[in-house]
């Protein structure tokens, strides 16, 4: 990954305490991954409009960039407060155990 490409990711880690990195937006997921991963945040009580998100497929060098910055081969991939949380299996074990929700209302 190139210098540009992690100083844009750190710059939208440090702009926002919540951000999901995923295919598509919060409005109109473009995965079923992705749209669970929205989900599972309305849950835990984010509205998507006030949501983060980068669409991956518009800017191939945050998609290739995202999976060396958090070494995750897969997206989505969440952030909370500039720390790697994990993508929507392990959002929903956490979501399950009602880790992720203190996770985002501690962000909120």
């Amino acid at each position: 990954m190139d210098q540009d490409t992690r100083q844009r990711i750190d710059d939208l880690l440090k702009r926002h305490d919540i951000v999901l990195f995923m295919k598509g937006n919060a409005n109109f997921p473009m995965c079923g991954f992705s749209g669970r991963a929205v989900q599972l945040l309305k849950a835990c009580g984010i509205e998507p409009r006030t949501l983060a998100t980068v669409n991956v497929l518009q800017d191939d060098a945050i998609r290739q960039g995202i999976k060396e910055y958090s070494n995750w081969p897969t997206i989505p991939q969440l952030y909370i407060k500039g720390e790697f949380i994990g993508g929507s299996d392990i959002m929903m074990e956490m979501y399950e155990s009602g880790e992720l929700q203190q996770l985002v209302s501690s962000a909120l």
